[in-house]
């Protein structure tokens, strides 16, 4: 797992984001009795970011749990999140992943094309074309 900036995240990430909450329902409801929190972990794939560095901007989180697909939407400038760890990269063609919430776990691993753990994700279409050109080059020197 590695630690990433808040900032970094983008559609097609599988993250865990550690949050902090408050223990007791008496907190939330703004009395201040015990000013207990605990730290929540939630892992899940970005499905959205919007407003992008905007104080308001926000990532759409989503995992399935006990087959029943949960989101989470989470402010990026909240003083509440504590840390950001990276599980895994997948390259995305699109900017919003709305259309895999119709589709199964299996179908979700085969449409996202997941890096090797070290591999930056890059765009294959590029890489092919700098390698050809490369190699052009070599052939006529």
């Amino acid at each position: 797992m590695k630690k990433i900036n808040i900032q970094d995240v983008k559609p097609g990430m599988y993250v865990k984001i550690l949050q902090k909450i408050p223990t007791s329902a008496k907190a939330t409801a703004g009395k201040k009795e015990d000013d207990k929190e605990r730290t929540q972990q939630i892992e899940g794939l970005i499905l959205s970011r919007k407003h992008h560095n905007e104080p308001g901007a926000t990532i759409t989180l989503r995992r399935i749990m006990d087959g029943v697909g949960v989101e989470w939407i989470i402010p990026l400038s909240s003083p509440l999140i504590q840390k950001v760890e990276l599980m895994k990269a997948s390259r995305v063609r699109r900017a919003k992943l709305y259309y895999l919430r119709n589709k199964s776990s299996k179908q979700i691993r085969k449409k996202l094309k997941i890096a090797a753990k070290g591999e930056k994700v890059i765009d294959t279409k590029a890489a092919k074309e700098t390698e050809k050109s490369e190699s052009e080059t070599i052939k006529e020197s």
